[in-house]
């Protein structure tokens, strides 16, 4: 018994090997991939190295269910048990009840593989045996995991003949890496308060504003102020960081939200995932549960940025090819920064861009891109006379953080985890209009100043305004002219044109 992982998803695959009388050869059927056809040389050179016969015969590997395309070289150590049951060289009784998963090197040892959390999923009846090296990730699922360092190793225990090794105890604490204050930004008001209300009600957040204004400061102090991880949402970022090999569960499952930042020359690919073979997430879903950040939005590709509008609506995104469908989470907090114009400049200075070469660079932003950020604000220069009188900045992120945690709490009393996943009837419900406030929205509707979209997003701000603030019933007008002020109609880098 093993296990393939598609996506972050694990599917269970029964490893049947045939030795007979024949030609010598060794073939694999069921559907494997490059990676996993090569697991012929690694397993008959580790069964060589570990001590054990290779008879000079056919052998055969299945690999079932034969519809299930198999990827990676976790079947290896289920192929090489297989095997030396097939040859008498360990008994039946001893390797039944177990499911095995690890890469085999040419000298036997084992190796963890990516993936693992997911893999576990399908071997719920068999206690899980992986390489020693993947077994502290393995135990965040299956406390009754096994591991081992080696085939050689492997065999003794499977025949009693020692106990399972346990993994070494972790040296030293816990090295996290501190979020980042947000004390240390000097003024900013606007928006510090458009952080707080990012990260209580859920809402995507784009800057604008000139190089040096403090917009990567500031989102990089944005997922400092969100709460801590749930237990469930905890055990689906470590699925994914778990598929991507960048999961470091010595400590146990994570307590903080994710945050990533690609680089504007990042793939399509290595955006939202998928790739010719495996279907691997990308950084979207690696940002599951926490921030992503793109910072000079107006850099990246076209492609990539009308890519994200899916996946902004619906909290998962589906990738589809020829041989496969997955679907990978992607709810991720979007905040992005970019500069008003390619010089940067814009309206706080003299821009040296001509016309053709703004509306090249806005081109890159659409409507309905613009339309999925609930926040938009202007960062203006700090002023200069305040950055150098000295003092101390605004409030801390723990101080703004325990705001925030009371604002999702609200938000759970309705049912949802931040206030951006309300929409229609639950609005209606939750985020009623009182007559000015709905007179407001028609107007601005009728006027084209808002889309339906827009204005059912508007509502959900004014919500966590409110929640921010302890403010409830109705929303009038002036909550939603509060709301509105975040939300720049004209949209970062229209002044400039």
């Amino acid at each position: 018994m093993s296990a393939s992982v598609l996506g972050v998803e694990g599917h269970r695959v029964q490893v049947e090997v045939h030795v007979a009388q024949g030609l010598p050869s060794f073939t694999i059927v069921g559907l494997p991939d490059v990676s996993c056809r090569e697991s012929r040389d690694r397993v008959r050179a580790a069964v060589v190295s570990s001590g054990f016969q290779w008879p000079q015969r056919r052998v055969t590997v299945n690999l079932a269910p034969t519809t299930l395309r198999k990827v990676g070289s976790g079947l290896d150590l289920a192929m090489a048990v297989g095997f030396l049951v097939a040859t008498q060289q360990l008994p039946r009784s001893a390797t039944e009840g177990r499911g095995y998963l690890a890469e085999l090197g040419l000298d036997g040892s084992l190796r963890p593989v990516p993936g693992v959390l997911p893999a576990l999923d399908p071997l719920s009846e068999v206690t899980p045996v992986v390489a020693l090296g993947g077994l502290a990730e393995a135990r965040l699922l299956r406390p009754d995991a096994c591991g081992a360092t080696d085939l050689a190793d492997l065999a003794r225990s499977l025949r009693v003949e020692q106990p399972w090794p346990e993994p070494a105890a972790p040296v030293g604490p816990v090295l996290s890496v501190p979020d980042k204050d947000l004390a240390d930004v000097q003024g900013q008001v606007v928006a510090r308060m458009a952080l707080e209300v990012a990260a209580a009600g859920g809402h995507h957040l784009l800057m604008s504003g000139p190089p040096g204004a403090g917009k990567t400061m500031l989102a990089e102090r944005l997922v400092g102020l969100l709460p801590d991880l749930d237990e469930r949402m905890a055990m689906q970022v470590s699925r994914v960081h778990s598929v991507a090999a960048q999961l470091r569960a010595e400590h146990g499952l994570p307590s903080r939200p994710p945050m990533r930042s690609p680089h504007h020359t990042a793939s399509l690919v290595a955006m939202i995932g998928g790739g010719s073979g495996q279907l691997r997430p990308g950084e979207i879903s690696l940002a599951a549960g926490g921030v992503l950040f793109l910072d000079e939005l107006g850099e990246f590709p076209v492609a990539h940025l009308e890519a994200l509008r899916q996946p902004l609506e619906h909290g998962v995104i589906h990738l589809s090819r020829s041989q496969h469908h997955v679907t990978l989470p992607a709810s991720f907090l979007l905040v992005a920064a970019t500069n008003p114009c390619p010089c940067g400049v814009g309206r706080w200075g003299l821009c040296v861009c001509s016309p053709s070469q703004v509306a090249r660079y806005l081109r890159r932003l659409s409507g309905p891109l613009i339309d999925r950020f609930d926040l938009r604000i202007e960062v203006d220069p700090p002023d200069p006379a305040a950055v150098f009188a000295g003092g101390t900045g605004g409030e801390s992120t723990l101080e703004v953080r325990a705001r925030v945690v009371a604002a999702r709490a609200r938000a759970a009393q309705r049912g949802v985890a931040s206030n951006r996943q309300l929409s229609g009837d639950a609005l209606d419900v939750h985020a009623p209009l009182a007559p000015s406030g709905r007179e407001l929205l028609r107007t601005r509707l009728g006027s084209g100043q808002l889309s339906m979209r827009g204005a059912q997003r508007l509502r959900a701000v004014a919500l966590t305004l409110g929640d921010l603030s302890g403010q409830e019933g109705p929303l009038d007008a002036d909550r939603l002219h509060e709301a509105s002020l975040l939300r720049t109609s004209a949209g970062p880098g229209r002044a400039a044109a």
